[in-house]
């Protein structure tokens, strides 16, 4: 059980920096750039829940 707290809390320690560097770093995106992600975001979930259908059926 403590290696778990001391996993959990080294995960949550580091999370919080990345997220406060890369934070100032971000630049936003433009329309036709988030159309695209979500394009892909869309594909890709799908493709996840298809596989996991799948998995589970076999």
């Amino acid at each position: 059980m403590t290696n778990l707290l001391i996993v959990l809390a080294v995960l949550f320690v580091s999370l919080f920096v990345l997220v406060k560097v890369l934070d100032g770093r971000a630049s936003p995106l433009s329309p036709e750039q988030q159309a695209r992600l979500s394009k892909w975001l869309m594909i890709l979930v799908f493709l996840s829940i298809v596989l996991a259908l799948f998995r589970t059926w076999m």
